[in-house]
């Protein structure tokens, strides 16, 4: 499945130039399934500077409402899965939406493509109570039909009973879901006698005892998925009122306990979290550095630290864990600082764990291999990309320079500048770590929009360049031409078949980039497969 807007090619050319969300010309409108790739990675969380949250998030159901009615909901299901599966958007809400909507609003075909992807959609019970949430939502009936109950069935019956029993003691209610809401609506039968006992703490919260009691419960016949279940669910049950230290260490280390298992009453020993550790999934990790630093695990030189370090610059863990790009780009900016966003928790950051975020960063994209090419990357400074990508931290403009970055220090022909109404310089360069780029991006002050000053300044200096990379919110309102024309004016004059791609930092319902230009490339900002894509149109694989 391709990962990009590839708007010249699979659908109807969309019309000429249109007027943007800034009321300016020379942007293109993008066609619904490039709207929905960009929905489902960038999300609406936060809007734009021109567009509010609501209101983006309206257009952006739309169009896949659009495409749900042509018939293509199977389609819709697909990009679902591409983006999921492979760990392309940082949050999962966005994917959770569309899904629900194929699933209440497609035909018989779309919605059974839809319930076939909720098994592996939904991978742990959050995100199912969340799709749940939606689902219910969409319509005015409170029954499930036989496709959404199969579904639903398949994820309590499918993995081993005691990794059902790991996930429902972890992950107990969300959204105003239970499990056993779920296993009532859903009728799941038990597909083993450890399964059985899994499903019936879930709804009744007893653990049912291994040998027949004397009153006939508990299971006849013992297995051992059973075995371990059993175990780990008294485990569980046992860690909840557990004031014991060693006790509970113990308990984590013999059936690989996580923090939700825990007494909060616990949660500010060093020794507990210092067995929480080797086996904490990365994504919690990320989210725990600075607890860990502030109650002293994590500090210089520290063994600690070093099994942080160790984890969080695996590129291989990193994949399997999904563990997407601006997660750890906001979770590097939030621990550099010290302090979270809400709370009062504070800490005084460790430069190793600092240093192996950012490391961290450029290997969630994978490895990108040089082209050779002569890159001009244009950043988007005016005002409109001072907003806040994804309700975090982090503002569209500092999250483009990040991604520049990845660029710059994979092509060593490069060059980096700014612009708004104006060419702004940057002072970026290769060398630079994310905090440097960051505070450079943040002294720039902001200004009008004009996306066609890259290819305008490339040729009234006779530079030499291959490719144009802009990274844009698309609200292109100044100059006196636009950035498409100016491409193919460069090309003429300069006699060089210089591409241009797009990368778009917002779910906007445009682009500068001309759909008819096979020289042209729409790519979504923050696509953690973006970097291969960008490559791949560069040597004309794609």
């Amino acid at each position: 499945m391709a990962v990009f807007a590839r708007l010249w090619s699979a659908e109807p050319a969309p019309a000429p130039p249109v007027i943007n969300a800034a009321g300016g010309f020379g942007s293109f409108a993008v066609t619904d399934l490039a709207r929905l790739r960009r929905f489902l990675i960038l999300g609406v969380e936060g809007g734009s500077y021109y567009a509010s949250e609501r209101k983006l998030g309206l257009e952006n159901a739309t169009a896949i409402s659009r495409l749900i009615e042509a018939g293509r909901g199977a389609e819709v299901v697909a990009e679902v899965l591409a983006v999921s599966l492979g760990g392309r958007a940082a949050k999962q809400s966005p994917t959770l939406f569309a899904l629900a909507m194929v699933s209440r609003l497609g035909d018989n075909a779309a919605r059974q493509a839809a319930y076939a992807a909720v098994p592996q959609v939904c991978r742990t019970p959050t995100m199912l109570f969340e799709y749940l949430e939606l689902h219910m939502a969409m319509s005015s009936s409170s029954g499930w039909g036989r496709g959404l109950r199969k579904a639903v069935a398949t994820i309590y019956t499918d993995k081993t009973a005691d990794a059902i029993a790991y996930s429902v003691t972890k992950y107990k209610q969300r959204n105003g879901w239970t499990h056993r809401d779920v296993l009532r609506l859903a009728h799941v039968k038990p597909a083993s006698p450890g399964h059985q006992m899994v499903l019936h703490y879930a709804t009744k919260g007893e653990v049912l005892p291994l040998a027949p009691a004397d009153d006939g419960a508990g299971p006849a016949v013992l297995d051992e998925g059973m075995v371990k279940a059993h175990g780990l669910l008294t485990a569980v049950e046992a860690a909840k009122v557990c004031e014991d230290e060693a006790a509970l260490i113990g308990l984590i280390a013999e059936f690989r306990l996580a923090r939700e298992h825990l007494p909060s009453t616990m949660l500010s020993s060093v020794p507990v979290w210092a067995a929480l550790l080797p086996t904490m999934p990365l994504t919690a990790l990320t989210r725990n550095l600075g607890k860990m630093t502030s109650i002293g695990l994590l500090s210089p030189l520290s063994d600690a630290t070093a099994t942080v370090v160790a984890k969080l610059t695996n590129a291989a863990a990193l994949k399997r864990a999904r563990v997407h790009p601006f997660s750890i780009l906001v979770a590097m900016q939030t621990y550099r600082k010290g302090c979270g966003h809400k709370g009062s928790l504070s800490w005084e950051p460790c430069p190793e764990v600092v240093a192996a975020l950012e490391k961290a960063f450029y290997l969630s994209f994978g490895t990108v291999t040089p082209t050779g090419k002569r890159f001009v990357l244009g950043l988007d400074v005016s005002g409109s990309m001072g907003v806040n990508l994804a309700g975090s931290c982090v503002t569209a403009m500092e999250a483009s320079a990040a991604m520049a970055m990845v660029v710059a220090r994979t092509e060593p022909r490069c060059h980096p500048m700014g612009f708004s109404h104006k060419l702004v310089p940057t002072g970026i360069t290769a060398a630079d770590d994310l905090n440097t780029v960051m505070a450079k991006m943040r002294s720039i002050r902001m200004g009008a929009t004009d996306c066609a000053l890259p290819m305008v300044w490339a040729l009234e200096q006779k530079i030499t360049a291959d490719v144009f990379i802009v990274y844009t919110d698309c609200e292109t309102w100044a100059g006196s031409i636009t950035a498409a024309a100016a491409l193919k004016q460069y090309r003429k004059k300069m006699g060089i078949d210089a591409k241009l791609i797009v990368v778009a930092m917002t779910s906007g319902g445009f682009s500068i980039a001309d759909p008819d230009d096979a020289g042209m490339l729409d790519v979504v900002g923050f696509d953690a497969n973006a970097p291969q894509v960008m490559q791949d149109f560069v040597e004309g694989r794609i």
